[in-house]
Order: structure tokens, then C-alpha cells, then sequence
């Protein structure tokens, strides 16, 4: 069996066909693969664990059947649910794990992200991140009422396009300088990220060895799955239901 790696569903109410391939998704590699990794941006925003939304109920437990049927989920926080928290945990039974992480499989050492942190020309953004990664700052959000926090998360969208408008794309992507640093620091033979929907395979030298970075794609238009065994790291395009964004 192979182990799966996704990342920036953006799963959203207002796209209700993306989240029900997913759920197709989970029950389809329940058992039939090593692991799920889910690299951030699971959904395109994420209150905090007691939003009673119907849909999200439907997603943990399809998480939960996949972990019971034998694959272990693996779910990094992303720049849109870095509210995720341990009752999602309990209930869905995916385990939380840190950015960055390294993992060893098939023989290689690999570096996992969600990727923002590797866009530190963005220099506004890493001080946002900052921001909203102080537990002190996530606990007073917290304290707000469900409703409060659905106005809240629609502002941050809508500033947060606005403030998109008005960079380039260079600065949104990665930096190679930041890329070299992280593998570098954790001496990893192949990154794995997202966050910058951007697919595609980089070769580049660490330390005098050949190493890789691969971007995960995001489930806008068709999803995007890479799978990866001793053989092959392979990218797969799933055929789940086209929507425009809400």
C-alpha cells in the first residue's frame, strides 16, 4: 500500500459537491492505504470546534471511518483552520502534527509543510501568521460567540483577497533562499508542501546531494492527489465535481 498526500481542499458549505467526493474519498482509502496526509487548508475557514455546521459533522465522521477502517490521518495546520483543536482531534481521531514535521518512509527522509512559512518574501503575511498562531490571540477569538466568529472569518477572506490584489505572484510564491534553509536544517531528502497551488515537481542541490520539493495541488477545479511507496511518487488528478467558489 501507498501513502497519500493532499493538501488546500478549501471545503466550504457553499461548495457541497467537493465535500461529498471527499467523503467518497475517505470511505474509497479507508484500509487500502498506509496513511493520509492532509498538508493544511482543509477547509477555507475553521471557527473552532464548536461550529455545529451540519456538513462539518459529516466530514469528521468520514474522517473518523477512515481511521477506523485502518489508515491514519495526519492533518497539518493551514493558513484557513489553524483553529483546529483537540475536540476535532477526539472526534475525528486525525492526529494534529506540527509544521514543519519530518517523517522517514521508504527509505527517505521527508520534510512536510503547509508551505506559507516558506513565502517569507511576504513579509506582511509571516507578521499575520505570527498573529494568529499566539495561543493567547486563538483563546480571545475563541471566547466569542459562533456568530461573532463566522462574521470574523468572512472579513479575514475578503481582507485577505483585497490584500492579494496587490502583490505579485513572486512574492506569494516560495523563496528558494528559505526552501534550501528548511532542508537544510532538517537534512531531508524530498519537501512536500502546498498553500501556494502551484503543482509540480523542483529538483535542487542541498549540502552537495540532489533533492526534491513537490507542491501539492488544491481541489478547486478536480482534486489532486500524490501518492508516494518505494516505487513511485506519483501525481494523480481526481475527477471530483467542478464548482466556482462561493
Amino acid at each position: 500500500m501507498a501513502t497519500l498526500f493532499i493538501s488546500d481542499l478549501h471545503l466550504d458549505p457553499s461548495r457541497p459537491a467537493i465535500c461529498e467526493y471527499f467523503v467518497g474519498f475517505l470511505k474509497q482509502h479507508g484500509g487500502n492505504a498506509e496513511a493520509l496526509y492532509i498538508l493544511g487548508d482543509l477547509f477555507d475557514a475553521w471557527i473552532g470546534d464548536d461550529d455545529p455546521e451540519p456538513l462539518w459533522q459529516q466530514i469528521i465522521q468520514a474522517l473518523f471511518n477512515c481511521v477506523s477502517a485502518g489508515t491514519p490521518i495526519y492533518l497539518i495546520h493551514g493558513n484557513r483552520d489553524f483553529l483546529i483543536g483537540e475536540r476535532f482531534q477526539q472526534r475525528s481521531q486525525c492526529q494534529l502534527i506540527d509544521d514543519p514535521t519530518i517523517i522517514t518512509l521508504y527509505g527517505q527522509r521527508i520534510l512536510l509543510m503547509h508551505g506559507d512559512l516558506l513565502c517569507s518574501d511576504d513579509t506582511e503575511y509571516q507578521l499575520l501568521r505570527k498573529q494568529v498562531r499566539d495561543p493567547r490571540w486563538q483563546e480571545e477569538v475563541l471566547k466569542n460567540s459562533v456568530e461573532t466568529r463566522l462574521t470574523m472569518a468572512r472579513q479575514a477572506r475578503e481582507q485577505s483577497a483585497m490584500s492579494i490584489l496587490g502583490k505579485s505572484d513572486d512574492i506569494m510564491d516560495v523563496n528558494q533562499h528559505t526552501v534550501e534553509h528548511y532542508m537544510q536544517t532538517s537534512n531531508a531528502d524530498l519537501l512536500i508542501h502546498g498553500h501556494t497551488h502551484r503543482p509540480g515537481t523542483h529538483s535542487l542541490t542541498i549540502s552537495g546531494a540532489t533533492a526534491k520539493r513537490v507542491v501539492l495541488g488544491d481541489w478547486y477545479q478536480h482534486g489532486n492527489l500524490l501518492i508516494l511507496d518505494k516505487d513511485r511518487l506519483d501525481f494523480l488528478e481526481l475527477p471530483c465535481p467542478a464548482q466556482p467558489l462561493g
